[in-house]
């Protein structure tokens, strides 16, 4: 491990000194190529350099234990010997923290799609209960949150909705959202105070750019039609509307939100660059994914990973067992004690299976 962090120690230095030249200076490429490269480095680096410190400083502390007679100065020598022990224990796990893998994807943006499951309108009710809490997360990092496509009913929920979160970080915290939702509460169209049980789909992907992902025109058939609302009834008098077939995947995806054709275009192609990273993702992942299966799950949409018991204020994370009465919070959008709780099970899981 040792011999990896000097070497990112001199890349890292190299990186500062290139960042220097007037000649990359000059060049706005490179300069931002290098400036990412080095902003990368900088955590490992630094907590390299304060390890190595922390290892001299109990040098001396244990040389002055070994040489000093004096009782009380030999007793002060031992504890600092201590404290610095466990900081050393404290730099060297965060440094294998550290020189994990990182996830290509985790500081893209993502495009989120929540659709009512099983449960009629309570299910179409708390898909939307589940974009408001999604949205109100996503302020609290101070992201972006545009919506795509939306299919939304007469109660205010919705069949479906699609939403960009734009934001640094935003796909390395929201990526382990994906999969069936469960609720169990009394719906407000129970007339007898029944609790009913219903659910939702949630799939997170990585937003994918032109880069990522070339679409080939011919292989995509667009059809317009107008746009309708609630029971389908149209809502203007243009074709604006725009659904996006790709014929080689089969994959369809609409958009009716703006009353630009143009941007909706725009979105529905987006989302669907999205959809095909993931599916290209998924094939390149499916041979590890035989071999080693994370405990914090895949993301896949069939899988059920979390019930919202709103009688009990109990929400319960099934893939790490993880349970907190705090349902009402969390649907405010304070969602790090669920989702920091599963970050840390991925890291302590990639750890182990680490070769540093």
């Amino acid at each position: 491990m040792f011999e990896k962090l000097t070497a990112i120690e001199e890349k890292y230095e190299e990186l500062g000194r290139l960042l220097a030249d007037p000649e990359v200076i000059n060049d706005p490429q490179a300069m931002k190529k290098y400036a990412k490269q080095y902003a990368e480095l900088e955590d490992i680096v630094q907590c390299f350099r304060d390890f190595r410190k922390c290892q001299q400083e109990l040098a001396d502390a244990r040389e002055m234990l070994n040489q000093n007679a004096d009782p009380e100065m030999a007793e002060l020598a031992r504890e600092e010997a201590q404290r610095l022990e466990e900081i050393i224990a404290q730099h060297e796990n965060h440094l294998k923290v550290l020189l994990l893998p990182k996830d290509p994807n985790d500081e893209k943006d993502v495009i989120v799609e929540i659709r009512a499951g099983t449960g009629g309108d309570e299910a179409a009710l708390f898909a939307g209960d589940l974009f408001r809490m999604y949205s109100r997360y996503a302020e609290l990092n101070n992201w972006r949150v545009e919506i795509m496509s939306s299919n939304e009913t007469e109660l205010g929920g919705f069949k479906e909705i699609i939403f960009a979160v734009e934001g640094r970080g935003a796909y390395s915290k929201l990526k382990f959202e994906g999969g069936v939702h469960r609720v169990q509460r009394i719906p407000t169209t129970e007339s007898g105070g029944r609790i009913h049980t219903s659910a939702a789909t949630v799939a997170v992907l990585p937003e994918a750019e032109e880069v990522d992902i070339q679409i080939n025109p011919n292989d995509l058939r667009i059809d317009v039609y107008h746009a309708s609302g609630h029971g389908g009834q149209s809502v203007n008098t243009t074709d604006s509307a725009v659904r996006v077939t790709h014929l080689p995947t089969g994959l369809v995806v609409t958009c009716q939100d703006e009353k630009s054709q143009l941007k909706n275009k725009d979105k529905a192609l987006k989302i669907l660059r999205a959809r095909l990273l993931a599916q290209k993702q998924e094939e390149q992942d499916a041979e590890l994914m035989q071999t080693r299966r994370s405990m914090v799950g895949s993301g896949d949409r069939s899988e059920r990973i979390r019930t919202y018991n709103f009688p009990q204020n109990r929400l319960t994370d099934h893939r790490i067992n993880l349970t907190l009465y705090q349902l009402d919070r969390i649907m405010e959008g304070n969602l790090n004690d669920v989702i920091d709780p599963l970050l840390a099970a991925d890291q302590a899981e990639r750890l182990g299976s680490a070769e540093l």
